[in-house]
């Protein structure tokens, strides 16, 4: 168990988030808290936001002849969301994201629904060009309310090792 408090005096604690390289274990899952309820303000302004123009995600009208008969939301956002959810469990002391691979949508997200995610360890390995680091694999899955899967990504991730992190070599962190 990792452990997000560091003692930095008597009777004086920070919280800490993220794992190091050391502390990934394939196989692992980690239930990424708190979920997020998506509200039509959120789809609408991160369409716009990222200049998407189909009408299915910010025009009612439009929506209404669709099979789904109201806006989508925009899938980049789902994405966004369980990569943001993510962060304090896997990624928060990464150095560099590596790249994703394998992103599916596969169910639709409504303004309303509640987005959960969790995020199991595929692979780890120590890195040959840079000591102290490694590279992570995980898949992140993304859930609604009722339990349907909306999302899958696998996601590689450059960690460094215990004493290796900029937070272990930036004082006041």
């Amino acid at each position: 168990m990792v452990q997000n408090i560091k003692e930095i005096g008597p009777q004086r604690y920070r919280e800490t988030f993220g794992r190091y390289f050391e502390d990934f274990t394939v196989g692992d899952v980690y239930e990424h808290r708190p979920a997020k309820t998506v509200t039509e303000y959120d789809n609408h302004l991160f369409t716009l936001m990222t200049m998407n123009t189909h009408p299915m995600h910010f025009d009612a009208e439009f929506a209404k002849g669709s099979e789904f008969k109201r806006n989508l939301v925009v899938s980049p956002y789902t994405l966004a969301i369980l990569i943001g959810m993510s962060v304090t469990d896997v990624s928060q002391k990464a150095i560099a994201n590596l790249g994703m691979d394998e992103v599916k949508f596969t169910a639709p997200v409504f303004a309303g629904d509640t987005i959960y995610g969790e995020s199991e360890v595929l692979a780890k390995r120590e890195s040959q060009s840079r000591p102290g680091q490694g590279i992570v694999t995980v898949l992140t899955r993304g859930f609604n309310q009722r339990s349907e899967m909306v999302c899958t990504f696998k996601r590689n991730m450059l960690i460094p090792g215990r004493g290796n992190a900029v937070e272990d070599k930036v004082g006041n962190y």
